[in-house]
């Protein structure tokens, strides 16, 4: 009997000290599992010594290498929007992108992170309260969380980030796109969370490089569920102090999977199995 050869496809992530992400791994074993033969590259602007302004000449290289398509972190996610030849409406609304498909010498850009934050929120936190939220952090992930809450249905986001200005753009950005919410810029934390039913985290602290938790933990209560996207580690502070208080969390891992999952669809032209790339992800971070 005839070997079944396996279908080539190449990939890769294009960004900035992104040596240990899993994003690789989830996308060839989801590959392997379809029939492919997928080799997924790291091209890190750290290890090559580049830099943003390579970008155009990074993502050429890999359309003359055959490669059908790029997810792009940061710190590229809104630069490579002039390089491209086609935006999707959730990418145009949210000004950045993260996955590019590469086709018919076209250039094909995308957003699942807002995407994978939804699908990870509507699995992980089923009936939680939508009346009101805050979210500390208004930067690219901040967009996306934003993006995918409103479009879930939530009434009411107050917005804080330490550049108070950006916190003031997101808003106002996102009421043009939701209109029927009511979203601002906050200025008192402690009176916004009282009024609040969530926390949405979406900035980069408890992560291994940047300890803590981003607000005084004594402002949780037992009411509130927290989301967090942080996943490096799954378990940070942050959730650990609300867990302790009786909230209802999401890890960041799901955000980290689903996004991955939109991406793969995206690129490959397959439809994953979002169970078995949940799975393979847990493998790796437990």
């Amino acid at each position: 009997m005839a070997e079944t050869l396996l279908k080539p496809l190449k990939a890769g992530l294009i960004g900035a000290d992104i040596q240990a992400s899993l994003t690789p791994a989830m996308h060839m074993q989801e590959g392997a599992a379809q029939g492919l033969d997928y080799a997924y590259e790291l091209i890190d602007l750290t290890s090559l010594n580049a830099t943003p302004a390579d970008l155009s000449r990074l993502i050429e290289d890999a359309e003359v290498r055959g490669l059908a398509g790029l997810n792009i972190t940061h710190p590229c996610k809104q630069r490579v929007i002039p390089l491209l030849d086609n935006l999707s409406p959730e990418a145009r609304a949210l000004g950045a992108v993260n996955t590019v498909v590469l086709k018919g010498g076209r250039r094909f850009g995308h957003n699942t992170d807002w995407w994978g934050f939804a699908e990870s929120f509507r699995r992980g936190l089923p009936q939680a309260d939508l009346s009101s939220a805050v979210q500390l952090g208004a930067g690219g992930a901040g967009v996306a969380t934003a993006y995918a809450i409103l479009t879930l249905g939530l009434d009411r986001l107050t917005v804080f980030d330490r550049e108070h200005e950006r916190a003031v753009d997101l808003a106002e950005a996102m009421s043009a796109l939701f209109p029927g919410a009511v979203i601002t810029a906050g200025s008192d934390l402690a009176a916004s969370m009282q009024g609040a039913s969530g926390l949405i985290h979406a900035t980069p602290t408890g992560m291994a490089k940047y300890p803590g938790v981003p607000l005084p933990p004594d402002l949780l209560e037992s009411r509130h569920w927290v989301a967090e996207i942080v996943y490096f580690p799954l378990e940070t502070e942050l959730l650990r102090q609300a867990r302790a208080r009786g909230c209802r969390t999401l890890d960041g891992g799901g955000m980290a999977v689903f996004q991955a999952v939109g991406a793969f669809r995206l690129i490959t032209g397959m439809e994953p199995d979002a169970s078995r790339m949940l799975m393979h992800f847990k493998t790796m971070t437990t």
